[in-house]
């Protein structure tokens, strides 16, 4: 019932409002809905299960993409090197891809948005070390830490598991992803802390810590909610360009990044469909989180109401 109440709250509300009246956001929202539906529920809906090894065949390898109503194999989008079904190996890849992109930025938001309230809220020389420290992280460029952390996991964990290499992943993404987190927090909190409602607070007795966690954050967190949408789609194109070089999830897995790579290999000699519709569900999935994160921009940016 509260969940009821709390939905027709935000129907009515501005952001509401401004959702119901944006196509370009109800399109990508409704796109977005389906690819994550899809990843989530791979196993019910896809038509084949890439990882059961028992179900593929070495004589379906690298057909074309076919829909033969009257046969008994149907690969709507073709198959793979393996005769993996490309449609399902995209809804499993898509769960990899999405699962690291969430997890990822949920850890960037923690680290990022715990270091930034603390870096504003309390100065002096936590703010200049924590501050300098994001200058050290943006020196380099996201992807190549990525690429040394990946690639270090995987030299100190060469039997690692598939759960393990992905937490490796999420953590080498993380690395530098808490730092934009952090520096907008800082400003917003640099503005939050010098208001009537703090000072009333720091009078009665309250501590820092309460002051943080009860008053002001819930006054920062809205650039972060909006910097959390775009970051995402960022996240799963770092996640699918480190399996497309090979240090990101394990080769056996039928990720995004694995099937662009494993397709490009036979790019040329006309298997196009092996990593044209990998790269073409890649596209479609951040494009469609961008275009969330630009519409939830302005409807929570008061100066464009």
């Amino acid at each position: 019932m509260q969940i009821k109440q709390w939905l027709i709250r935000l129907g009515n509300s501005d952001v509401g409002y401004s959702f119901r009246t944006s196509p370009v956001a109800m399109a990508a929202a409704t796109i977005a809905f389906i690819c994550i539906f899809c990843a989530v529920f791979a196993n019910w809906v896809a038509p084949h299960n890439p990882f059961d090894l028992s179900t593929l065949e070495l004589s379906e390898a690298r057909l074309p993409p076919s829909w033969d109503p009257l046969g008994s194999a149907k690969f709507l989008l073709g198959t793979d090197d393996q005769g993996r079904d490309i449609l399902s190996a995209l809804m499993y890849g898509a769960r990899i891809s999405l699962a690291v992109g969430f997890a990822s930025v949920a850890l960037s938001v923690l680290v990022g948005v715990t270091l930034g309230l603390l870096s504003g809220f309390l100065g002096g020389w936590v703010d200049s070390f924590l501050m300098r420290l994001c200058d050290v992280m943006l020196s380099f460029p996201a992807i190549l830490v990525a690429l040394l952390i990946a690639g270090v996991g995987r030299a100190l964990f060469p039997n690692a598991q598939d759960g393990l290499a992905l937490a490796v992943l999420i953590v080498s993404i993380t690395l530098t992803g808490w730092v934009q987190y952090a520096r907008t927090v800082r400003g917003s909190t640099l503005v939050e802390r010098n208001k009537e409602y703090v000072q009333a607070a720091r009078v009665t007795g309250v501590s820092k810590l309460r002051i943080m966690r009860r008053h002001v954050l819930p006054n920062v967190m809205g650039p972060v909610l909006v910097l959390a949408t775009i970051q995402v789609a960022t996240a799963i194109i770092i996640e699918a360009t480190l399996s497309f070089l090979g240090v990101g999830a394990p080769p056996t897995s039928p990720s995004l990044g694995t099937l662009i790579r494993v397709g490009n290999d036979y790019l040329f000699s006309g298997e196009w469909w092996i990593t044209v519709f990998p790269g073409m569900m890649l596209v479609t999935i951040s494009l469609s989180v961008n275009l969330l994160g630009d519409w939830l921009r302005d409807a929570l940016n008061p100066r464009l109401r």
